[in-house]
């Protein structure tokens, strides 16, 4: 210890606090409006830091893909349905905004029973301990039959539900994400993993058609992914949106992304969101890290009954030439 000596701090080399550079200044401090009297004025009137500048990036990005003819993909899994945010998502269809959905098997069931039934989501604690759960008749009997369809017509799992939901005019088909993006022309694309669903569980399921109908539906998002590339250099480029998908959608894009750039897309411009209530490895890892790269991966943390209608609004609030 004899050889170490406390450090004298006058030698310390020092500077002026005015040539630092700073993270927080009051130009981002929070207004306080007292009744503000619109939206917009509330919303300019955040804090801008971290989550709000990730919001306020949101919107700007999806602007200028829209601009610019690139499109913005909505992958959810299905708790965005559960939590009645389907009006929201089809506003924004309607509004061409989003240019196509991506959802796994559970999403579908989902906007199927909410289509037809107008009620979804089981108690599964109670269900699954007298052997009732997913033992329901009429969900897997219209998947069946979506399938069947989707195998004659050689089209996806995704267009061939929303064409059937909105061919039969569905009592509440209003509410189905797939009725609209079938009703507006728009790629919705259905990732199934066999034996997550409750419909596998029915003698009715057929693997082969589910297969043959999903892995088009892939091909078809590889496609979709394609396009997320400028139109021209320089140019703005597509984006994507993870929504409440943990494992299934993250692998799917990544794939995709490995698709598209071996079909010579250039995706290095390509923003990539991850909005969820918590962060998980995959996401973090096939959404907003690894496929982005030199491009932009960001998260929104957050419940989706709380985020998503604050983005729609905010969307149509800041769209250039008034509403969306």
């Amino acid at each position: 210890m004899a050889a170490y000596q406390p450090i004298d701090p006058a030698q310390l080399h020092t500077f002026s606090i005015a040539e630092r550079e700073h993270k927080v200044s009051l130009t981002g401090m929070a207004g306080l409006p007292i009744a503000a009297a619109s939206f917009r004025e509330w919303f300019a009137a955040l804090p801008d830091y971290l989550a709000v500048k990730n919001l306020h990036t949101a919107i700007e990005r999806i602007i200028q893909a829209r601009q610019q003819q690139r499109p913005v993909i909505w992958a959810m899994g299905a708790h965005v349905i559960k939590v009645g945010c389907s009006p929201i998502i089809i506003d924004l269809i309607r509004r061409g905004i989003i240019s196509a959905v991506v959802m796994n098997g559970a999403t579908a069931i989902h906007d199927v029973e909410v289509a037809t039934l107008g009620m979804t989501s089981e108690e599964v604690a109670d269900t699954i301990r007298d052997g009732t759960f997913g033992m329901v008749q009429e969900t897997p009997a219209f998947f069946a039959e979506a399938t069947r369809l989707a195998v004659a017509q050689r089209c996806g799992l995704g267009e061939a539900l929303g064409k059937l939901l909105s061919t039969m005019q569905a009592n509440h088909v209003q509410f189905s994400l797939l009725a609209a993006a079938y009703e507006m022309g728009i790629p919705a694309t259905v990732h199934v993993a066999i034996g997550t669903d409750t419909i596998h569980m029915h003698p009715n399921a057929n693997g082969a058609m589910i297969g043959q109908s999903c892995l088009l539906d892939f091909r078809l998002l590889c496609s979709v992914v394609r396009d997320l590339a400028p139109a021209q250099p320089g140019a703005a480029a597509g984006v994507w949106f993870n929504i409440g998908s943990a494992v299934l959608l993250p692998e799917i894009f990544l794939k995709a992304v490995a698709v598209a750039r071996n079909l010579g897309a250039d995706l290095d411009q390509l923003t990539t969101f991850n909005l969820d209530m918590q962060r998980h490895y995959r996401p973090t890892q096939n959404v907003i890290g690894r496929p982005v790269q030199p491009g932009q991966g960001l998260e929104l943390i957050g419940h989706h009954e709380l985020l998503l209608p604050l983005l729609r609004q905010a969307l149509i609030e800041c769209w250039p030439a008034g509403k969306a």
